[in-house]
């Protein structure tokens, strides 16, 4: 089975992200010239990321002086279901960027990463920097109970032991998962892009009386930069899981949201069992509409469920999972992560400020 062509690119709406390229002098043109240390760009796109990989590839292209394809290569699953990659191009001395996403299957799907970069790693590839949007097992990062694994520690073990140079992941669970690393990386976050069109439905006074509500303590900090961002005030809806069960049991508001409109905000679905308990609770406190936003779409089939039996006035998320057309409600928004990873590739290419980006 050959994976050499990317997927026609899924156009979606979303805030702006469009870096302006930077002008440089002939001095700054020269120290820019040096950071070029690690050869040419190469960048690949898995096989659950070809969508959100040609975006990449699309918009390097688009801002820069690289005219690059993404990389190809031959999958094949063999009978006793071992994965088999081949890659179709020299790597050697190359910059190369595998952009894999962890979605469902998971297990396949982390395989197909760790065989690839082995596969890069034995052609001599200079640098490889493993681009993950969405990382599997970040909730389990601490050991919480008795008799349980620290499972995201392992996951960041087994990426450096298959020959990682540097990671770019997007919204971890927690942050503290950055120092189960011992290679450079790139945390990025998705609150930008999201706030931003938020941000435009607030100017164009589509949301008046809004409230930011985020769906559980835990979300508690980042539910106070949505609200700082957005200039508006702030509630948390208290839970608890019961007995490790996937359904969550909301217990009460903290916050006013009577006659608001609220936004919830949180970083992964799976179920949607946290969303359905939050809106019931804000409904029977007075809310008005409700919109929702997050980051990782892990859609389950009782998700989809959930969410066209729900009356929300918009669903927004970005493309770190790939979702069929398909299986999106007409009140769902996609938007796309590959301006941000676009840009942050060309920096880390370039060895230039990521954090520059943000003025950070």
């Amino acid at each position: 089975m050959k994976q050499m062509q990317m997927t026609d690119l899924v156009k979606v709406p979303g805030a702006k992200f469009h870096p302006e390229p930077a002008i440089l002098d002939e001095q700054e043109e020269q120290q820019h010239s040096s950071t070029m240390r690690f050869g040419s760009m190469k960048v690949f796109c898995g096989s659950a990321s070809q969508a959100l990989g040609g975006e990449i590839v699309d918009y390097i292209c688009s801002v820069s002086e690289y005219n690059i394809k993404a990389g190809a290569y031959t999958r094949a699953v063999f009978s006793n279901e071992n994965i088999f990659i081949k890659l179709e191009e020299s790597v050697r001395g190359k910059d190369v960027y595998l952009v894999q996403t962890m979605a469902s299957p998971v297990h396949d799907n982390f395989m197909e990463m760790l065989i690839m970069i082995d596969a890069l790693k034995r052609d001599s590839a200079w640098r490889i920097n493993l681009v993950v949007p969405y990382m599997s097992y970040t909730r389990s990062d601490q050991k919480d109970q008795p008799r349980v694994p620290i499972s995201a520690r392992l996951v960041a073990n087994i990426i450096e032991t298959a020959g990682v140079d540097r990671y770019i992941t997007v919204d971890l669970h927690s942050g503290q998962i950055q120092g189960f690393f011992n290679i450079p990386g790139d945390a990025l976050t998705a609150l930008h892009l999201l706030s931003d069109y938020v941000l435009q439905k607030l100017r164009a006074g589509e949301l008046d009386d809004l409230v930011v509500v985020a769906t559980d303590l835990g979300f508690a900090k980042k539910g106070r930069n949505w609200a700082q961002i957005l200039g508006v005030p702030l509630a948390f809806v208290e839970k608890r899981r019961v007995d490790n069960a996937e359904n969550p049991r909301a217990l009460s508001l903290i916050g006013n949201v009577e006659g608001k409109n609220v936004l919830l905000v949180d970083d992964e679905v799976n179920t949607a069992g946290s969303v359905v308990e939050a809106v019931k609770v804000v409904r029977d406190h007075g809310a008005k509409d409700v919109l929702f936003t997050f980051t990782h779409p892990f859609f389950s089939e009782r998700a989809y469920e959930r969410f066209a039996a729900l009356d929300l006035r918009e669903i927004i998320f970005t493309n770190t999972l790939p979702i069929p057309e398909d299986r999106r409600l007409p009140n769902m928004t996609v938007l796309s992560l590959a301006p941000l990873l676009g840009e942050v590739i060309l920096r880390a290419h370039e060895g230039r400020s990521v954090g520059a980006l943000f003025n950070e």
